[in-house]
């Protein structure tokens, strides 16, 4: 199977009950209220360079984020922080990213999400978290080159042990905690969230950092 095959049944997913009620709720309501404003409402699939050798794993789509665009970190403060940095490391062909089609291109770099559907609050249920792992295995088997995953918060993070088997108390998260597992590595930073970059809890400095390790690590120039 393929990337473009698997993001395809993706986008069909249902089987989150509360997720598919809030994730079609928050489209119609902004459809009704704003005429003009379109949103894509469903399972976001993953984006970015299919050989890539880093992986960013973040937590879910925002509601007005790429539940809106259909794009992973577009749309919303968070994509504002993380598409900028991409660029500098030289990870990304631009520093924007508001729509799909607007020309973005990622290199060596891929992006997803633990969860693929808004959650409310932006909490997923541990439920929901196992549930949507399924889609982490098939997506991860067709990314063979991945050297290193960037978990963006503690959830993301937590998600990666788990997909790999290995125990949250031995692998504590932490901003840039860094552990072997199996051929890769895992590093992790807080969330690239309007809540932590706009408190100063992560700063650019802090989050290009990470980048530069993450490049180091997956042997990229």
């Amino acid at each position: 199977m393929s990337l473009e095959a698997l993001y395809a049944r993706l986008t069909t997913c249902r089987a989150c009950p509360r997720l598919v009620a809030w994730r079609e709720q928050v489209g119609r309501e902004k459809r009704a209220a704003f005429r003009n404003t379109q949103y894509w409402a469903k399972p976001v699939p993953g984006f970015g360079d299919p050989m890539a050798r880093i992986l960013i794993f973040g937590l879910a789509p925002g509601a007005h984020g790429s539940n809106r665009t259909g794009r992973p970190f577009t749309g919303d403060a968070s994509g504002d922080f993380l598409y900028p940095a991409l660029y500098r490391a030289g990870l990304a062909s631009q520093p924007t990213s508001s729509h799909p089609g607007d020309g973005l291109r990622l290199e060596g770099v891929h992006i997803t999400a633990a969860v693929r559907c808004a959650p409310p609050q932006n909490k997923p249920s541990p439920l929901e978290l196992r549930t949507c792992a399924n889609w982490t295995a098939q997506e991860l088997a067709l990314l063979p080159h991945i050297r290193v995953y960037l978990a963006l918060g503690q959830i993301a993070h937590q998600a990666l042990l788990a997909y790999h088997g290995l125990p949250k108390a031995h692998h504590p998260f932490r901003h840039g905690s860094e552990y072997r597992v199996g051929e890769r590595f895992l590093l992790s930073s807080y969330h690239v969230s309007r809540q932590n970059t706009n408190t100063g809890r992560l700063t650019t400095a802090m989050f290009e950092a990470i980048l530069e390790r993450a490049k180091t690590l997956a042997e990229i120039g």
